[in-house]
């Protein structure tokens, strides 16, 4: 059990890390043609149906009540509050700004985590505050000061994937991937009446790449990040699992520098290069557990 760990940790963490950077900038392209609530309900929907039918099929058994109901809080929160709240926040914020924003839910995750009993340790503790402390510098950006309320949404999407990173572990939810595929499941199912309620609708000619970017979505933002980020929170330290929110932004500037003409700052660079510091900090921390 213990080697099947340390052979997943590295890949869990590259796909929350590499693969989850790179979803801001398809979240961008599919917001081209789908509205915020329909773009996150159909992702979640169709990853976790998918995950669902393919767990199924190698006769994985279906969740408790209880279980069940977890996994809708945890889709809720997560997925419904956390992503939904971003795809709306990027129809006027640049992808890697969004991305910035959500280097601070980290510290969030672990301050809730001491708030229950969770002891962290010293050199979490530098390293979250070397990210939070390139995240400041970022922030002198003038992208993110043009739009506070796309600021504030994502305030509160971080807060909800927060909340959710925190009650993961405590709560009885389904063993292995059930658990993802039942959280993206409920997230979709209560994303897309509130796409209703908001007055969104199906695009009825949606443009090939929001196409593509809602498959790539589908597949590698959910089926298989999300994935991995479930066995984090299950498997690693709060402050490892949710260390993703700190390179993300480094891979969403960069993409979005690349193939979506949108600026990179000195401030943004020499952020980027604090925050990586706070990674390897945390990284540092967890190994010599």
């Amino acid at each position: 059990m213990l080697s099947t760990s340390r052979l997943l940790l590295p890949f869990c963490l590259a796909a929350t890390w590499v693969v989850w950077g790179s979803t801001y900038l398809a979240i961008k392209y599919a917001l081209l043609s789908f509205p915020p609530y329909v773009l996150s309900g159909t992702r979640y929907l169709f990853a976790g149906g998918l995950l669902l039918a393919w767990l199924k099929w190698r006769g994985t058994p279906w969740p408790t009540l209880r279980q069940l109901g977890n996994t809708s809080l945890i889709g809720l929160l997560m997925l419904t509050l956390g992503n939904g709240l971003t795809c709306v926040a990027e129809l006027t914020l640049p992808s890697g700004a969004t991305a910035l924003i959500v280097a601070g839910t980290p510290l969030l995750t672990v301050g809730l985590s001491q708030l229950l009993g969770s002891r962290i340790r010293g050199l979490e503790w530098c390293g979250i505050g070397l990210g939070l402390a390139g995240m400041v510098v970022m922030h002198n950006d003038a992208s993110l000061a043009g739009d506070p309320r796309g600021v504030a949404l994502m305030g509160a999407a971080c807060l909800a994937w927060a909340v959710a990173s925190v009650l993961m572990p405590r709560l009885d939810l389904p063993a292995g991937p059930m658990s993802a595929a039942m959280q993206m499941l409920a997230g979709g199912l209560i994303s897309l009446p509130v796409a209703l309620i908001a007055g969104e609708r199906f695009p009825v000619a949606p443009k090939l790449e929001a196409i593509a970017a809602l498959a790539y979505l589908v597949v590698f933002g959910s089926i298989i990040a999300y994935s991995a980020f479930v066995w984090l929170l299950r498997h690693a330290r709060p402050a490892l699992a949710t260390s993703s929110s700190y390179v993300n932004p480094l891979v969403a500037l960069s993409l979005g520098w690349l193939f979506a003409d949108e600026q990179v700052s000195l401030s943004l660079l020499l952020g980027m290069v604090i925050i990586l510091a706070g990674v390897g900090l945390i990284g540092w921390a967890t190994a010599r557990k």
